[in-house]
């Protein structure tokens, strides 16, 4: 049996129009690591809420580590659901001590061993010679650390994090999504995140769950998630692609469209004739004697490549450029004719 399972969770604020979460089914394992990802307004972090206690569902059922927290019949507490929360900007306290702060949710215990089990989380975060400092005098980075630690401290059963990288610059964001993934599995503890960025989900995650409109869209670990996204949303929202209709050939394992025949991966059992197609970017790579060819309309430097839009002499209908990463060292000038091919690898069929 699953370490947390929420079954037909259902919440609607307003009693009219759509609900914020819908019929929301969840099984996460005993120290998994999962990521609620999705745009502001999709329902996750009222997820997390619920989990929490924060949020009563209107209907369904919570159950954590074989102890059901919310039914039809009974609603437990969130201080009694064995829940660790990290929020958004950290709520440390200013005015005590680093080692004060991650012993503040030890109330319960003895002086001595909320003592010494500081002294092992703030280990375990790499932060013991800062333990006797205020908050105010470490980074934003040292400060989500601590944030953790005063978490974890209490042994909860679950880790809940909501946009926890969301404050932090670029280079310690990347910095910091290793230091939290590796922290959470050192110490062994179940998490649920929630991000609306896809890199943030996509770094720390064991699996990722994709929300729209309150309603699961996909749950699948990263790399599968990338390369076999379920439907349109999910392929755009993950990372940037190229969405094609067609039409699928007799042989399964090829779709005819606007630009051309596009292979797949391998042979597909849907029974649609047209389709939609993901192509992801670095999946098309350019050639001297490519299969497609087109006009080079704009390049944008990304640093560790080149994206390159390109207009093909297709459909005129079609005006969308498909969307090419190119090697920073080619070079490569606006209205030039390049050619490329696509990688089936990187080629889904996806659900509208």
């Amino acid at each position: 049996m699953s370490f947390i399972q929420m079954k037909n969770i259902t919440k609607n604020f307003h009693r009219i129009g759509e609900p914020a979460v819908s019929e929301l089914n969840l099984a996460i394992n005993q120290g998994e690591i999962v990521t609620l990802l999705g745009p502001s307004g999709c329902g996750k972090t009222t997820t997390l809420r619920m989990l929490a206690g924060f949020e009563q569902p209107d209907s369904g059922t919570i159950i954590i580590d074989d102890l059901t927290v919310f039914d039809n019949y009974k609603s437990v507490p969130p201080e009694k659901r064995g829940i660790g929360m990290v929020f958004q900007d950290y709520t440390l306290f200013p005015h005590m001590t680093i080692e004060k702060n991650v012993m503040f949710g030890l109330s319960k215990w003895r002086f001595r061993e909320r003592k010494r089990r500081a002294e092992e989380v703030l280990e375990l975060v790499g932060l013991s010679d800062y333990a006797k400092r205020s908050p105010n005098e470490l980074s934003g980075g040292q400060q989500q650390r601590v944030a953790l630690a005063r978490a974890l401290a209490p042994k909860p059963h679950v880790i809940l994090m909501d946009e926890p990288f969301s404050n932090l610059d670029a280079g310690l964001r990347e910095k910091m999504r290793f230091d939290v993934a590796n922290i959470l599995k050192q110490a062994n503890t179940t998490a649920i995140i929630v991000t609306h960025d896809q890199k943030d989900a996509f770094s720390v995650s064991d699996r990722v769950v994709v929300m729209r409109n309150g309603v699961i869209q996909q749950i699948d670990e990263p790399r599968q998630m990338y390369r076999c996204p379920r439907n349109c949303f999910v392929a755009q929202f993950v990372g940037k692609t190229n969405l094609l209709t067609g039409k699928l050939c007799p042989d399964m394992l090829h779709v005819d469209t606007h630009i051309g025949r596009v292979s797949l991966p391998e042979r597909t059992e849907q029974l649609l004739e047209e389709v939609h197609v993901s192509i992801r970017p670095e999946g098309c790579r350019l050639t001297e004697k490519g299969r497609y060819s087109g006009k080079v309309e704009r390049v944008t430097y990304g640093g560790d490549y080149q994206e390159l839009e390109i207009s093909l002499p297709t459909n005129p209908l079609v005006n969308e450029p498909m969307i090419i990463y190119a090697p920073v060292e080619r070079e490569v000038e606006i209205g030039s004719i390049v050619s490329f091919d696509i990688t089936p690898e990187l080629v889904a069929l996806v659900e509208n």
